[in-house]
């Protein structure tokens, strides 16, 4: 078998693009989008219809239900490829304010339920800030599910868990870059690969600490910058990979070894860990990587909804 098929024996590999003319050949179960990959496509051939018909049919409307129109539409063409879920990312302004990024969670599963997909097949993407995770736990308790995004550090995973969230999303190749720019020319490729990947470490770290305490919340490793991340972290719950990345481990067909290993995780010898609010927010700003990369993200999402937005109100006018 080629690497990929090895890696679904140990992985539920999900789909990273909002190209879902790409996906189908990959076959993955899963597939996750955020503004900036539904960006991209909007501004290809293939997809630009998609934008032109949500705002024919609905220019009379908000721009906020504008942009979930075109975001929902793209699910659903997704939903006909893939057996599983979508991830729909709720708008990355708002990650600091519960109340609206519930209101917009309930819009988009809305528009979702209203297509006739069941609200099973939907997860909402929020920010892992406090207000974030705060809303996806109310979230949770109506059955709608969440997909918890920019997670860069072991205090928002753990609030995450406590929060009875369906899925967390760790960024391993922000990470990596975070640690590599701060390096600089004292970096060394090779010695930091692998097992020794400071994202692959982070991602190991929060699956070890779920896994070994009984936490349901699933582990998606995601922003992957190469494919031995991905190998390195064969056996998380779900990888969300790039299909330039799926094509480079369908290209191949060297062995690929289980890393990640519930079983494992159970006989470890770990430390309980709780965050309330305050603890939560000291612990991230005494992280600078995970402070300054969840800031970064919030900032790079929000600035592409800022131009999809921009592209709407063009098509609209």
């Amino acid at each position: 078998m080629n690497q990929l098929d090895q890696l679904k024996q140990y992985t539920t590999v999900v789909a990273d693009t909002g190209n879902f003319l790409q996906m189908a050949r990959y076959a993955p179960r899963d597939a996750t989008t955020n503004p900036s990959l539904i960006l991209k496509a909007v501004q290809q051939t293939d997809y630009s219809h998609i934008l032109e018909e949500a705002v024919k049919a609905h220019r009379g409307e908000s721009m906020d239900s504008l942009v979930d129109q075109v975001l929902v539409r793209f699910g659903l063409e997704i939903l006909k490829i893939v057996p599983g879920r979508v991830s729909t990312e709720v708008d990355a302004r708002l990650s600091f304010d519960s109340a609206a990024s519930m209101a917009r969670a309930h819009h988009l599963v809305g528009l979702y339920e209203r297509a006739g997909i069941a609200r099973e097949r939907v997860l909402i993407k929020l920010a892992s800030t406090w207000e974030g995770i705060r809303a996806a736990a109310q979230l949770e308790r109506e059955g709608i599910h969440c997909n918890l995004t920019l997670l860069f550090s072991f205090a928002q995973a753990v609030a995450c868990g406590e929060a009875k969230v369906t899925l967390i999303s760790p960024f391993v190749g922000r990470i990596y870059d975070w640690h590599k720019s701060r390096a600089g020319a004292q970096w060394d490729e090779a010695a930091m690969a692998g097992d020794n990947d400071p994202g692959v470490r982070s991602v190991r770290r929060i699956y070890d600490h779920y896994k070994h305490f009984g936490i349901r919340t699933e582990v998606m490793g995601a922003s992957f910058r190469n494919v031995g991340q991905i190998l390195a972290l064969a056996g998380c719950d779900l990888l969300t990979i790039s299909p330039e990345l799926m094509a480079q481990l369908q290209a191949a067909d060297a062995p690929v070894a289980r890393a990640l290993d519930p079983a494992r995780a159970r006989g470890l010898s770990l430390p309980e860990a709780h965050f309330d609010e305050p603890a939560f927010r000291y612990a991230l700003n005494d992280d600078a990587m995970a402070s300054d990369k969840l800031a970064e993200g919030i900032r790079l999402f929000a600035a592409d909804a800022i131009r999809l937005e921009k592209l709407i109100e063009e098509r609209r006018a």
